[in-house]
């Protein structure tokens, strides 16, 4: 039950929001009576005066014309989400926390792995129980077998079947020619061989001559956004196109056999997944369009050592390559975070949260330098929220930092169960979920935010232009019966 300050804050909010239409109304009340009193001899002298100042009549019409003219021709171009497609590995790929386990202890009987001490075996298993990973998440068919295949070939085998699949089931269900791309943007961050990811998918669907493609590498688990970013700036200047954005990461090449504590953790979130998205800037497209993109926010903290040195790939001790985490990455993730929730509010929250905002900076600037900072009901602003399933501690900190209710990082945690950390795409299986639960209605706002390596926070806000439904093959299309799921983790230990 809301209470009534509660409700309060709500019908303030309402008034706020619909301010200039509550204005508008009496003002257009006013006219329409000051018009019912006019007179014939009025609307004769209104006719002369009009006759005798024609030639400026004519000049402030011009102006106008030619003012609308510019504006839409200079404003920025409205770029819609057509659909996008997730990945759904095949089942052979399940690997359950036990049956990960017994395939580690078949790898360091054999010699593979030379983990030094059952507790660092016991530490791998802890972090899988307590990561909020369920029993259906999937590994890569190379790090299911004695001994491991970890070479490029299979490397490159794992993406493209990845990347191939997204995008030809997202070819499938928008009827789009790929001879109608004009722009592809693809990320992953460790793995980028030669010919790179973007060329393979080129070449598999004989994409056209003049595409303007991109490929970024080493951007970490917010890459995903970044690409929509540079997509949404690419359709500002080649109109009438549509862009292909695929995000993903490799698992193969990137499991770490070494006995750094840091980097055993990696192994225990990271899962297969990818995902493409193909927008567009054709007013036609808006109609079919699920979503228009409203605005990207990056923030980029590496020029802080901290920042830089939280998450790198680097040797260990004994030369063995991993992804090291620094003890400093929450302190520096919350920073960031903070930066980016700073840059987006303005954009995005009611009048009365930025007044609220305000008040309590004056406060702390000037009176009380004590007092917490005003944290914005973000929950006035959107409808849904896609936090990057990065690990269960992050979505907790951002359930509690936000001020969110389970409902809102409902998405986030059954990503995290059901598909483990997909890195840049899981935000976008966070998406599928919503959908598939017919949760998406006209209009909703949906915030979708993702930390990564460097240190970076990137947002990106879309608005409903439909209700939405689920595309063919939503990657939950099999399992949405089952979720939510209550997830019980035992912290006692």
């Amino acid at each position: 039950m809301d209470s009534p300050m509660k409700k309060v804050k709500i019908f303030t909010n309402y008034l706020m929001a619909h301010r200039f239409k509550l204005c508008f109304l009496p003002l257009m009340g006013s006219i329409a009576m000051e018009a019912s009193r006019l007179s014939t001899q009025d609307l004769q002298n209104f006719y002369l005066y009009l006759q005798n100042n024609l030639t400026s009549l004519t000049m402030f019409f011009l102006y106008l014309a030619l003012g609308s003219t510019l504006y839409i021709m200079t404003r920025p171009k409205p770029v819609y989400l057509v659909d996008f497609s997730c990945y759904l590995p095949p089942s052979h790929l399940k690997a359950s926390t036990q049956k990960i386990m017994q395939h580690v202890r078949l790898v360091r009987e054999a010699g593979a792995w030379k983990l030094e001490s059952d507790y660092l075996m016991d530490f791998c298993e802890k972090i899988l129980e307590r990561s909020g990973l369920g029993q259906e998440t999937y590994i890569p068919e190379g790090l299911q077998t004695l001994p491991l295949q970890q070479t490029l070939a299979v490397s490159r085998k794992e993406t493209e079947e990845v990347i191939i699949g997204a995008v030809d089931n997202l070819f499938r269900n928008t009827g789009i020619s790929p001879s109608d791309i004009g722009i592809m943007v693809v990320n992953s961050s460790t793995f980028n061989p030669t010919p790179s990811l973007s060329t393979i998918l080129v070449n598999k669907f004989k994409l056209r001559d003049d595409i303007k493609s991109l490929n970024l590498g080493g951007m970490g688990c917010s890459a995903g956004v970044i690409a929509i970013d540079a997509a949404k700036s690419l359709l500002q200047v080649h109109r009438n196109t549509y862009a292909l954005v695929v995000s993903t990461e490799n698992i193969t090449q990137n499991l770490y056999l070494g006995n750094n504590k840091s980097m055993l953790v990696t192994n225990c979130l990271f899962r297969i997944g990818g995902a493409a998205i193909l927008l567009s800037n054709r007013s036609i497209d808006r109609k079919r369009a699920k979503y228009e993109l409203v605005h990207t926010v990056r923030v980029h903290t590496g020029a802080d050592d901290r920042s830089y040195e939280c998450a790198t790939q680097e040797e260990d001790e004994d030369g063995v390559v991993g992804v090291s985490l620094s003890k400093n990455l929450p302190m520096v993730a919350a920073r960031t975070l903070k930066i980016n929730i700073a840059t987006l509010g303005p954009l995005v929250l009611p009048l009365s949260e930025k007044f609220h905002f305000f008040v309590r900076f004056v406060k702390k600037k000037f009176l009380n330098p004590k007092l917490k900072h005003y944290i914005p009901d973000f929950k006035l602003a959107f409808e849904h929220f896609c936090i990057h399933a990065g690990g269960r501690a992050l979505i907790d900190e951002m359930e509690k930092n936000l001020h969110l209710t389970p409902l809102d990082v409902e998405a986030s945690r059954m990503t995290l169960h059901r598909f483990g950390n997909t890195s840049s795409s899981s935000i976008w299986y966070e998406l599928a979920y919503t959908e598939a639960k017919g949760r998406m209605k006209k209009g909703d706002r949906i915030w979708q935010i993702a930390l990564g390596s460097g240190f970076k926070c990137n947002s990106s806000v879309w608005v409903a232009l439909r209700n939405v439904k689920p595309s063919a093959n939503n990657p939950w299309e099999h399992c949405l019966h089952k979720y939510p799921v209550e997830i019980d983790i035992d912290l006692t230990e």
